[in-house]
């Protein structure tokens, strides 16, 4: 069982506006996600009606330079 959860792309909002993001812009099922202090901490997060695949979930923590931790911490799992 892997440590990295399947979320869905409300979730995921969610958690990075609770990280100190704010949504820029939406564009058909897309939303673009900035940091407040640091605009160089921007992605972009599909809304589907499946889970988000785990390799493009690390992509998004990668760009956004948020820890699996700190994402488990926001999501309120540890």
């Amino acid at each position: 069982m892997s440590i990295v959860p399947l979320l869905r792309s409300a979730q995921l909002i969610k958690a990075l506006l609770g990280a100190g993001f704010r949504i820029i812009k939406q564009s058909g099922s897309h939303v673009r996600l900035r940091h407040v202090l640091d605009s160089t901490r921007q992605t972009t997060v599909p809304i589907h009606n499946f889970p988000i695949p785990r390799w493009l979930l690390h992509a998004i923590l990668k760009q956004t330079k948020i820890s699996l931790k700190e994402l488990l911490k926001l999501l309120g799992k540890k």
